[in-house]
């Protein structure tokens, strides 16, 4: 019987694009990547509601591309953000670790608050989140 039997892989999507700049070619990297998978996720939720209501009007196709694509550039512009932010880090740095991950989810809520004309009080919940939620997943990844 094989040792696999019943694991899981998790596929590897690699798309290099070498923008000259180690930094670039991480937030490229990052926006692409979170923005397919949030793209993904409108798509699914569109779906969806498409499915209980029971039809397809091109109203509400029009409504659903607009979704996917404003889903994906958000969370792109997010991914991209934060694994921009973590390279300059930890270069500066010279280590990686959660406290990395907590600045640049800290910066990385920010920037993207401070980018939809949020003000103050707003910019720094944003940025305790995005601290806390990069921080809990830095946590996690120790894990596996």
């Amino acid at each position: 019987m094989s040792s696999d039997a019943g694991s899981l892989s998790t596929p590897k999507v690699d798309v290099f694009i070498d923008m000259g700049n180690p930094v670039l070619n991480r937030t490229v990297d990052g926006f692409l990547k979170t923005a397919s998978v949030a793209a993904t996720r409108a798509a699914v939720e569109e779906t969806f509601r498409s499915l209980q209501r029971g039809h397809i009007s091109s109203e509400n196709l029009e409504h659903a591309v607009k979704r996917i694509c404003k889903e994906g550039a958000h969370w792109g512009t997010v991914g991209g953000v934060y694994l921009g932010v973590d390279y300059g880090i930890a270069s500066i740095r010279g280590t990686r670790d959660w406290k990395n991950a907590m600045l640049s989810g800290a910066t990385a809520g920010a920037l993207v608050s401070a980018a939809s004309n949020s003000t103050g009080e707003k910019i720094i919940i944003d940025a305790i989140t995005g601290g806390a939620i990069a921080t809990a997943a830095e946590f996690l990844s120790y894990l596996t």
